[in-house]
């Protein structure tokens, strides 16, 4: 008797009808699609993306060469050389964060005691060699300048934390 109703539903094409009324509800339902480069999702302040080095107000760099950054990255990404300046005082010559060994984990800002090197919530960046994803001091503090006021927001906001 069943293999009766079974020949008789595949008559009906009772499958097929059932697909098409699933797909039916689906089509009038409200989308959830964003148009990435038109519209974006709204970030978290604690997302991490690409680094950025910063500066005191005074134009001075926040860097102490501490190396503690170096220490902490599991990935060894980042490369710093230090050397002392006219001042006797400790500078980095080099400060270097290879983006394709960069797991975005935040250990190096995490073990910055000045805020030195943080991540910012920029994430749209890409290059055409392998070569121009080593991000070198300059570029790390040019990054700093252009996000300064999204990184003092983030900071800020994240000081009751700290």
């Amino acid at each position: 008797m069943s293999s009766m109703k079974e020949i008789f539903g595949s008559f009906l094409l009772r499958e097929l009808f059932g697909g098409l009324a699933v797909t039916g509800r689906y089509l009038f339902a409200p989308k959830t699609t964003v148009r990435y480069p038109e519209e974006k999702i709204p970030q978290s302040p604690r997302f991490r993306g690409l680094h950025a080095l910063r500066r005191y107000p005074d134009g001075e760099e926040r860097c102490v060469a501490c190396k503690l950054c170096e220490a902490a990255c599991p990935s060894m990404a980042i490369t710093i050389e230090i050397a002392p300046d006219e001042n006797g005082k400790r500078c980095t010559t080099r400060y270097d964060i290879d983006m394709m060994k960069c797991i975005f984990c935040g250990f190096c800002a995490e073990a910055c005691p000045a805020d030195a090197i943080v991540e910012t919530r920029f994430y749209e960046y890409s290059a055409e060699s392998r070569d121009a994803l080593v991000w070198t001091k300059d570029m790390l503090l040019e990054n700093g300048e252009r996000c300064e006021e999204q990184i003092a927001e983030d900071l800020g906001r994240d000081m009751k934390y700290r």
